[in-house]
């Protein structure tokens, strides 16, 4: 064992003395802490990109009592190159030093990162670790013992958390007492006494103390194992323990195994694949939070309001009621236009809530179920009672009209003027959208097939010249060329993806867009291969219209 663990050590001295690669950046020799001598590591960073940037640990196996930093500078150097500050570390090695001290160092590291976090232009939210062997067993500590306060030492940085989000552990041993039975490790009796101070007979309590799966807790690290099969030093068990353990505590865990490793990745497809992998779990579980942009819905349910969230999280900023009414716009200047239900009124609200416009009763106006503001600042306004879809001037004066019985009897819907100048009107309830020209005269038809209750709501003309439209019973996204051809769709009745009822509508950049399921109480918004990107069940809100600034 003692001539595998030396080749084992000599053979990542050698991996360990290429020199950086071009494309980042290293520092070596930092001191994170001073207990127990200096304790120091190696770091690498993008040098390129925009931080800050997610950050890893990376610790070096050796059975606890041998090995170095320098060791997993490869490791490192992979992960800067895929977009992560990764830090390679010393800590102290038994038998000079043993449990929690290895522990401890480890979680100073993690405080030291958290601390410097702007020297070293990474993100303090987004911390992973990753180890092999011993390092591996230590990584899952930092997983498993967050907030655990028995084991932050007396290192620097107290005032900071030791906790990280993501843990990826290679061929690390779980269960300490379990490595001691035949068939659990070819060297646990001679190195773990040296870790512990004491064997089984001697040290049980330490034993079970220093074992990853006895700290389990459901606030834990996501942990990703790999390890192979045919490990004589860390059984294979070990890897389902821990993440069958993780599971049950409701801990994102997965395992992947490798069928011809024995303990390490020397097969070099075997270390592409865990290193490749290890990258895939940090992605998913360091990755930033999604950039929120405001969004506006009109809500047409019982609460009868304007909501403004953060999208995609729906977090609520902010509420003006609004009579049930259906339609809302953002404009650029952070203005909110909306109409309102019974009220009779299309309102102009500033950010504080204020109203600055109105447009309403006094005016003429029955039922408004449509309000856009366009460039020039004038406003289209469509009444589903007095059948008719009409621009007013600023000062409120009608400077255009398209009147038609079909519009009345609350048979349309939406309307938007496109940016040729003419106007798609969503005459629902007879299943058709219309594009009217500024002479007043329709210039092309859709009509939706299917059913007597397809009802489309909201039509846009798309700078392809193609026009997106939501259906529903059942709801479908449709995207028609010019001759009135469906080229593209989402839902309907062959669809994988089951909507109720598409209101509102709002294409997005780069080809997708956010749609509105009425009945089905959710927004969705698709990428530009028109795949389901964010989701928000909106509980008891029923969302009549959208509007985000695009």
């Amino acid at each position: 064992m003692r001539t595998c663990l030396l080749s084992l050590v000599f053979a990542g001295a050698l991996l360990a003395q290429a020199p950086p690669p071009d494309d980042i950046l290293f520092e070596e020799g930092v001191e994170y802490s001073a207990v127990g001598g200096k304790q120091l590591l190696d770091i690498a960073r993008p040098k390129t990109g925009q931080g800050p940037f997610p950050a890893v640990v990376c610790i070096h196996g050796g059975g606890f009592r041998a090995g170095s930093r320098q060791s997993f500078r490869p490791i490192v150097y992979y992960l800067a190159q895929h977009g992560y500050v990764a830090a390679t570390i010393d800590y102290r090695l038994s038998p000079m030093n043993q449990f929690p001290a290895a522990v401890e160092d480890s979680k100073a590291a993690v405080r030291f990162l958290r601390a410097n976090a702007a020297r070293f232009d990474l993100d303090p939210d987004r911390i992973g670790a990753t180890g092999g062997s011993a390092g591996g067993h230590l990584v899952l500590m930092l997983g498993v013992t967050g907030g655990v306060e028995d084991f932050e030492g007396s290192g620097p940085n107290q005032q900071v958390s030791s906790r990280v989000q993501a843990v990826v552990n290679q061929y690390g041993p779980t269960d300490l007492v379990a490595s001691y039975e035949p068939g659990g490790s070819v060297d646990a009796a001679e190195v773990l006494p040296m870790f512990l101070g004491g064997d089984l007979e001697t040290a049980m309590a330490l034993t079970r103390r220093a074992s990853p799966l006895n700290w389990v807790s459901p606030d834990d690290a996501p942990t990703l194992t790999l390890h192979g099969e045919k490990d004589n030093y860390v059984a294979f068990e070990h890897a389902g323990w821990i993440t069958d353990r993780l599971k049950q505590a409701g801990v994102p865990a997965k395992l992947i195994s490798f069928p011809n490793a024995m303990h390490g990745f020397k097969d070099p497809a075997d270390k592409e694949r865990a290193w490749a992998a290890m990258v895939d779990w940090f992605d998913q579980y360091l990755a930033p939070a999604p950039k929120q942009t405001l969004l506006l819905v009109a809500d047409h349910g019982p609460s009868g309001q304007i909501v403004a969230m953060d999208w995609p999280s729906a977090r609520e900023r902010w509420t003006l009621p609004n009579n049930r009414g259906h339609d809302v716009q953002i404009l650029p200047n952070g203005h909110v236009l909306y109409t309102t239900g019974n009220w009779k009124r299309v309102v102009e609200a500033d950010a504080d809530g204020e109203e600055v416009w109105s447009y309403g009763a006094a005016e003429g106006l029955e039922h408004p179920v449509a309000a856009q503001r366009l460039p020039d600042g004038h406003t289209l306004i469509g009444d589903m009672v007095l059948g008719k879809v009409f621009e007013i001037d600023k000062a409120g004066k009608t400077v255009w009209e398209y009147k038609n019985p079909e519009l009345g009897d609350r048979q349309m819907r939406s309307a938007r003027r496109t940016p040729a100048g003419t106007t798609l009107i969503a005459v629902e309830r007879l299943n058709k959208v219309i594009e009217v020209d500024k002479a007043g005269k329709v210039v092309w038809e859709f009509r939706a097939t299917g059913g007597e209750q397809r009802f489309p709501y909201q039509a846009w003309r798309l700078e392809n010249g193609h026009t997106l439209i939501g259906m529903a019973a059942p709801g479908q996204i449709v995207e028609v060329d010019k001759a009135g051809k469906i080229v593209r769709s989402v839902g309907g009745a062959d669809g994988d993806l089951r909507m109720g009822w598409c209101s509102g509508l709002q294409p997005l950049p780069g080809g997708g867009f956010l749609v509105s399921d009425y009945t089905g109480r959710r927004l969705l918004e698709f990428d530009g291969q028109w795949k389901v990107k964010n989701e928000w069940r909106t509980g008891k809100r029923t969302v009549a219209s959208v509007s985000m600034l695009r």
